[in-house]
């Protein structure tokens, strides 16, 4: 669903990134920072958090190693098929995730689509940090 907000920028919901594909980053786009980080960050479900406007993390809970290792695949199938990739840690019964575009440095709206994505492959079971 999109919307606008007073000044008519225009405003997705989570459904909307994650409908969206990662863009390759050229290297001359500019970190995000500021309201637009802002506004893309409110458009993530819960559990994500933007690092030193640096990066975004998660962490995701789950019943045992094999679903831990089950989920970490199918993001590692998503990153592949996006051709952008989070850094992954994987212990029992978690998973953290990290985002970010690395030939800036920083954050791109590409990032917060994938985050967007990971939670689709999962679903609604991320575990608050």
């Amino acid at each position: 669903m999109v919307k606008t907000n007073t000044f008519n920028t225009l405003i997705y919901s989570m459904s909307d990134l994650a409908a969206k594909q990662c863009l390759p980053c050229s290297g001359q786009t500019a970190p995000l920072t500021g309201d637009a980080l802002k506004q893309l960050h409110a458009q993530l479900d819960g559990g994500w958090r933007v690092v030193n406007d640096h990066h975004l993390e998660k962490e995701y809970r789950f019943e045992d190693f094999r679903e831990a290792l089950e989920f970490t695949n199918r993001v590692g199938a998503l990153a592949e098929a996006q051709g952008h990739h989070p850094d992954i840690y994987l212990a029992w019964g978690k998973v953290k995730l990290t985002i970010y575009t690395h030939r800036i440095d920083g954050l791109t709206e590409s990032d917060f689509v994938l985050a967007a994505k990971a939670d689709q492959v999962v679903g609604t079971r991320a575990a608050e940090p």
